[in-house]
């Protein structure tokens, strides 16, 4: 296994990710620039949190696939919502599109993105 998850009794365990994440000695690391809700013609998808979440995701999947990996790689990943990005469509997006893979991850609001459009931006580590 590349990454164990770590989850402790100790402290408060929320399904949708792991506390902390542990790559195995000798991987190689991957960085994941910020991954936003634009399909490959670089067209935003859609003017809401839901589908800009969901094509953010496909877009991470497909920079994995690329170099053979899956979501099961990623050791960390952090979430960046603007104020007016709702959150509970940015959970269900995840739910649908990542699966049952939690990591570490952490979730910040944010005043803006790069293109005032931009609801989300993801951004991921993955170990391979």
């Amino acid at each position: 296994m590349t990454v164990t998850k770590i989850n402790t009794a100790s402290v408060h365990r929320n399904v949708a990710f792991a506390q902390g994440t542990l790559v195995d000695p000798g991987r190689r690391l991957m960085f994941i620039g910020g991954q936003n809700g634009v399909n490959s013609r670089g067209v935003i998808v859609g003017n809401d949190t839901l589908s800009q979440t969901r094509q953010a995701l496909r877009n991470l999947l497909a920079v994995l696939a690329e170099v053979g990996a899956t979501q099961e790689n990623v050791a960390k990943m952090t979430v960046h919502l603007t104020e007016n990005a709702d959150l509970g469509e940015a959970f269900a997006a995840s739910a649908s599109e990542w699966g049952q893979h939690p990591t570490a991850i952490t979730v910040l609001r944010v005043a803006g993105l790069a293109n005032p459009e931009f609801l989300v931006e993801i951004d991921a580590v993955a170990a391979l």
